[in-house]
């Protein structure tokens, strides 16, 4: 139910009343983050993974020869079938039939409606890059032989992508009431200041980058190093397959329910700017990617028992993850009259406002996944995220850089979570807290 009152409020991404100062450092990961990259692509393709090896080349060589003799090189026909391949998702993306889906309510209003057809699309795009590899028109191993000119690609590809959110944040906004200017304009670059930036009404720039270029190139990446391995080394190994198969379950599990992913923090409260333009273009391929990179040129042989460990964990990350969104997403559904766990639902009534002043009703689940912790959904992440990492079988630390980001990653939405829900929610979410009382893990944080 929806009321019209006089009162305005709203939520999201902060916006002005910070200093300057504060929101150029907010912004440093422009540089920082990129930077991070290139010294795991270099320590990794260079240096077959060793920091160590790293740190005696750059202190003999020095930092900028090394950074300089060792970056990814732009490639003319690299980047030509990287566009094309960013082209064939845009076709796909606006016109593969698919089903319309209901976003979440935005903290203007505007309840958007998208077309989910990104399990479709996925298929599409593995079929006729198997059919182009089956023809001979593709080399299965395309990726990991020319990965210095596709991450140079993905580079030139997110930048460009960012500076296009700036500009037309600026010169033909989508919804000017959900955009978000902080008076920076590195931090506004950096975290976006449009909500749901569109060309017409269903090209969404945020939904298109992080599941058609982001999402899409993961298993596409994994399966092109498999068979790079086979290639190379003649067979392939159990760890690397293992890694792809945990990966095409996370992947398909995203696109087969896309919808659900309208209202995670990623579509319902981002902006679109160099975080999530640059991010899905160039770091969720380059640092999602590590173990099927590494394994692809360095196959590891770990026992079969902790294989089987390693994985299993994985499977129970991803059933956790699954279980705890699926109660949420019941429970809202059926607006509360549902069982958790065998019992009726505990949750809390309560209303937040828009800033077009209407005032809208929703429920904070209290029971079952949700009256445990307050985010037991990314524990399941991080099992996940561990367990890929784990199934390479070394205690290489570049190898366990994806799960390091992840706990960073989520520990500080966890956080953000918490700002966002007392500011959208108000004594409500007070309320929640008292009920759930811990954030991720009962009896740690």
């Amino acid at each position: 139910m929806s009321v019209k009152i006089s009162k305005m409020k709203t939520w999201g991404r902060y916006g002005a009343g910070r200093s300057w100062l504060r929101s150029a450092l907010a912004a440093t990961p422009v540089v920082f983050a990129p930077m991070a990259l290139l010294i795991l692509f270099i320590t990794l393709f260079r240096f077959d993974g060793s920091l160590p090896d790293l740190y005696f080349a750059l202190r003999d060589q020095g930092v900028w020869h090394v950074l300089d003799a060792y970056r990814p090189r732009f490639d003319l026909q690299t980047t030509l079938a990287y566009s094309c391949w960013v082209a064939f998702q845009v076709v796909l993306f606006q016109w593969l039939p698919g089903p319309r889906s209901i976003g979440q309510r935005t903290p203007a209003g505007h309840v958007l409606e998208y077309r989910t057809n990104g399990l479709r699309a996925w298929v599409v795009t593995h079929l006729a890059l198997g059919a182009l590899c089956w023809k001979g028109g593709l080399d299965p191993g395309f990726v990991p032989r020319n990965w210095s000119g596709l991450v140079f690609a993905m580079n030139l590809f997110g930048f460009l992508a960012s500076a296009l959110a700036f500009a037309k944040a600026h010169l033909m906004p989508t919804h000017l009431e959900d955009a978000k200017f902080s008076g920076c304009w590195l931090y506004d670059f950096y975290m976006g200041i449009e909500l749901n930036p569109r060309f017409g009404d269903h090209f969404d720039l945020k939904l298109f980058t992080n599941g058609r270029i982001g999402m899409m190139a993961w298993t596409v990446i994994d399966l092109s190093n498999v068979a790079y391995q086979y290639q190379e080394f003649g067979s392939v190994s159990p760890s690397i397959l293992l890694v792809t198969i945990l990966h095409t379950i996370y992947v398909l599990d995203f696109f087969n329910n896309e919808e659900w992913y309208l209202r995670t923090i990623d579509i319902a409260h981002e902006h679109y700017g160099f975080y999530l333009a640059w991010g899905c273009f160039t770091f969720l391929p380059v640092m999602y990617t590590l173990q099927t990179q590494y394994l692809g040129r360095h196959p590891t042989s770990p026992s079969g028992a902790y294989l089987l460990v390693a994985f299993t964990t994985g499977l129970v990350g991803y059933a956790l993850f699954r279980s705890v969104n699926d109660q949420k997403a019941r429970v809202r559904r059926l607006n509360g009259d549902c069982l958790v766990w065998g019992r009726p639902a505990r949750y809390i009534r309560t209303t937040y406002m828009t800033s077009d002043g209407w005032q809208h009703e929703s429920i904070l689940l209290a029971s079952g996944w949700w009256g445990w912790s307050r985010h037991a959904n990314y524990l399941g992440d991080l099992l996940l995220s561990f367990s890929m990492c784990a199934l390479v079988g070394t205690t290489n630390v570049v190898m366990w850089a994806y799960a390091l980001f992840m706990t960073i990653l989520l520990m500080h939405r966890c956080i953000r979570d918490e700002v966002r829900g007392r500011s959208k929610y108000g004594t409500a979410w007070d309320d929640y807290c008292k009920r759930v009382p811990w954030r991720l893990v009962p009896g740690l944080w």
